[in-house]
């Protein structure tokens, strides 16, 4: 297949544990040839189709700390999106105008003809973390709103609360506030913009103390292993990109039972690869733009998960090619 990867840019990929370098080395070992691009690089104009300058990639078989280069290219070309196999969008948050911007453009290239994955139209339908609120019966309490007042109630509800911005990512503006409520209002001000903007309250869930789960799920099933994002330092958080630690586990009972509801019902709308976040019992977020963790769980449990993936991948371009020839 001639796979196109809509992503940051490659001299910024982290090679050692991207999991968009993961699916790329896996894809490359199975044949595939491989084309990268950036939103920024994706056009249309009247009376063509939409089109990217991309870049055609080898990869070097450098996957470590090294600071080698890991992969070559001849330089970039104005290639046509729907003539490509498979695209897959793996932009990282924050999930702003441009990005908004971007899946429009994907979506028309889908008209063209293009299998692109994740859906566009299913990236802009589930926010990541707004997308909690179709399965209530998961979740912790949660409250989304504007108001101040309203997280103020919300706290004199349930005394110990999270408060998060909706685009964030990486754990990036997250708060814990106690019982006394110190900063209650001065958090609630950098949140939300004295009113102007939305943001996210949960009650704090202490099981956080044993990792931040993240369950990935492709093509509607789990993967077997979870990474627990442990929090390190006093941190509440347990992002790995706020130091937290990242420990494969064995996926549990009630993940499988989350999963099992929300997997198959994203699958059909088009969200491939998507990854559940799970402290405690809860459900805390749905990630649908670039779900990661593959090489950490692949390094400590010897699970495959990018070779799962493009199993997953092969088989749905597979079965749409076969859809639309019939």
């Amino acid at each position: 297949m001639k796979l196109l990867f809509v992503a940051d840019p490659l001299d910024t990929f982290k090679v050692y544990k991207d999991s968009t370098f993961a699916m790329m080395r896996e894809a490359s070992r199975r044949g595939h040839t491989l084309w990268a691009t950036q939103p920024v690089d994706l056009s249309w104009q009247r009376g063509g189709r939409v089109q990217a300058r991309a870049l055609p990639i080898t990869l070097t078989g450098v996957d470590t700390h090294s600071h080698d280069a890991w992969y070559t290219t001849p330089g970039p070309e104005t290639v046509v999106v729907a003539e490509f196999d498979a695209v897959l969008m793996r932009k990282d948050p924050p999930f702003d105008s441009e990005y908004f911007y971007a899946t429009h453009l994907l979506g028309h290239a889908e008209r063209d003809g293009a299998i692109v994955l994740n859906s566009p139209a299913a990236l802009r339908d589930h926010p990541e973390k707004l997308a909690i609120l179709e399965f209530p019966q998961f979740i912790a309490p949660t409250l989304v709103t504007r108001s101040a007042a309203d997280v103020r109630a919300f706290h004199a509800e349930h005394r110990d609360i999270i408060l998060k911005p909706l685009d964030g990512m990486g754990g990036m503006g997250i708060f814990r506030v106690k019982d006394d409520g110190l900063n209650l209002g001065s958090i609630v001000e950098t949140l939300n913009l004295n009113g102007a903007q939305t943001l996210m309250a949960q009650k704090f869930v202490p099981q956080i103390v044993d990792g931040d789960k993240r369950v990935l799920v492709i093509d509607g099933r789990p993967v077997p292993h979870t990474l627990a994002r442990i929090p390190q330092g006093g941190e509440v958080r347990g992002n790995l990109a706020a130091g937290g630690l990242g420990v494969a586990r064995a996926i549990t009972d009630r993940e499988r039972e989350i999963a099992g509801v929300i997997g198959p019902k994203l699958a059909a709308r088009g969200l491939m690869l998507i990854g559940l976040d799970v402290i405690g019992d809860v459900l805390t977020e749905i990630n649908v733009t670039s779900p990661t963790c593959f090489q950490e769980i692949t390094d400590q449990t010897g699970f495959d998960v990018a070779a799962t993936f493009v199993d997953a991948l092969e088989a749905t371009v597979n079965r749409l090619l076969s859809k639309n020839n019939d």
